[in-house]
């Protein structure tokens, strides 16, 4: 069958017209991808020219011949794939290059949640115990210089600190490894 009467048949629905476009062009037009993209991306292309043509088959207008129809519109589909995979990889290396510093280091998001929950372990001590606390872990003060601040004796500092550390070890069992670091 030529390819005026092939196309005929096949924009009457004639399954038996599709089969022999398929048959005929399936493979030379997945060869002719494959310069342009990978096998199986090539096949799936391919494919789906296939079954737009098979959609469309009542209203497609091809004012060349058939087979040079579907090879250009195979080299446009390849041309609009390789467009579309470099938009996504400059995409993506715009993305990692924002979050490399992330996924390099593995304890980021551990890390991340844990100072939350120290934060807040520290926030839910006794007023008392807080202050003494922050100032001699964070404001780098002596036991005697809180003391002298707060108006209590060295003892209760070391009591405070003591107290704080034990609340703290509890609320951040699960943390204890890093905490034991940080502390």
């Amino acid at each position: 069958m030529d390819e005026s009467a092939l196309l005929d048949e096949l924009r009457r629905g004639n399954n038996d017209a599709y089969k022999q476009l398929f048959i005929t062009y399936y493979s030379p037009l997945c060869e002719f991808a494959s310069q342009y993209i990978s096998d199986d991306d090539a096949e799936e292309l391919v494919q789906e020219l296939m079954l737009y043509i098979w959609e469309t088959r009542e209203s497609i207008i091809i004012e060349s011949s058939l087979k040079s129809y579907l090879f250009t519109a195979t080299k446009h589909r390849c041309l609009n794939f390789i467009k579309k995979n470099q938009y996504h990889e400059q995409v993506h290396s715009s993305i990692y290059e924002k979050l490399k510093d992330q996924f390099e280091d593995p304890d980021y998001y551990l890390i991340n949640d844990l100072t939350v929950q120290i934060e807040k372990a520290i926030n839910d001590l006794p007023e008392n115990y807080k202050e003494t606390f922050t100032l001699s872990r964070f404001g780098e003060q002596t036991n005697v210089q809180i003391a002298a601040m707060q108006g209590i004796s060295v003892k209760t500092v070391e009591y405070r600190i003591t107290q704080s550390l034990k609340i703290l070890r509890v609320k951040l069992k699960d943390y204890l490894l890093f905490v034991a670091f940080l502390f």
